[in-house]
């Protein structure tokens, strides 16, 4: 996460690349949680931007900006995750 030093040097194109990425997050988010797709711990970690260790520590039910994240079962050595969303 870059300083508020370097922050007020980033220039409006790359914050505007950011809040973009950040869009996109947010719809694959809702895009998964809407269609009920369920998604391993690798895939919820890339979504946000975190290391897959961090996605199991946190529990089987927990909250991730505007969704529930709930571990839902195993399947072989992978578990799978489904999003909810909560307005």
């Amino acid at each position: 996460m870059p300083s508020p030093v370097e922050e007020s040097f980033r220039s409006d194109e790359e914050r505007a690349k950011g809040i973009n990425k950040l869009i996109d997050t947010l719809r694959a988010a809702d895009e998964i949680a809407n269609k009920g797709y369920l998604i391993t711990s690798s895939e919820l970690a890339d979504l946000m931007d975190i290391n897959a260790s961090a996605v199991t520590s946190r529990g089987d039910h927990w909250s991730w900006r505007n969704w529930v994240v709930s571990r839902v079962r195993r399947e072989g050595n992978q578990i799978l995750w489904q999003l909810e969303r909560i307005d």
